[in-house]
């Protein structure tokens, strides 16, 4: 099994692609994962979407086709998104107007939300209500928000609120292995013809 990370920030050295490799980790730790890896949107800078994408345009086709492999070869996906401004940073979102060809769809998700401070919740609201309609990725009911997150998964011990990260480290182990779950079942459901986008390309 092949789950892959986004990190959602395009800052450079991020919070986000913190939290990401401490996930990919994690995932590798597993048994059943077999291969993980970090698609980091700072490193690999997208540029705007534009309607040259649907016309095969060999510029874009060359430009997404690394990033498309591994997303179709990926059977679920964790996404990571800071909070910025109370809302998902551009380049996530850009990034879901990218690939409506079936690379995500029917597989499933798991949202991971950070924050310097308190909040966090935004992301997830906003992930769940406008980021899947195209591109039909199924985000899992669980989700994680990792608050303060300065403070906790550093490389010094030192720096990091033990207790806290315990909690967290429990809690991002059950949603991994819950996505895992999710994504074995979901192996079988694009197995289905139901699952065919070609008839109605665009969600509703």
């Amino acid at each position: 099994m092949q789950i892959t990370v986004v990190s959602g920030s395009h800052r450079k050295k991020s919070q986000s692609r913190k939290i990401a490799d401490v996930i990919r980790c994690r995932l590798a730790e597993n048994q059943s994962v077999t291969k993980s890896e970090v698609i980091d949107l700072s490193v690999i800078e997208l540029p705007l979407w534009e309607e040259a994408i649907w016309e095969n345009d060999p510029t874009w086709i060359a430009r997404l086709s690394s990033v498309s492999k591994v997303l179709e070869e990926s059977d679920g996906f964790v996404i990571v998104s800071p909070e910025w401004h109370g809302m998902v940073p551009s380049a996530l979102k850009n990034f879901f107007l990218m690939w409506g060809k079936g690379q995500l769809a029917h597989k499933p998700a798991l949202i991971v939300s950070i924050s310097s401070s308190n909040g966090g919740s935004y992301p997830v609201a906003e992930l769940r209500m406008s980021s899947y309609k195209n591109n039909r990725i199924c985000y899992i009911p669980e989700h994680l928000i990792i608050r303060n997150v300065g403070s906790i998964f550093n490389k010094d011990s030192q720096e990091n609120d033990a207790e806290t990260q315990r909690h967290l480290t429990e809690r991002m182990l059950y949603c991994i292995q819950l996505l895992i779950c999710y994504a074995e079942g979901f192996k079988r459901i694009r197995q289905n013809k139901a699952t065919d986008i070609s008839t109605f390309q665009f969600g509703m």
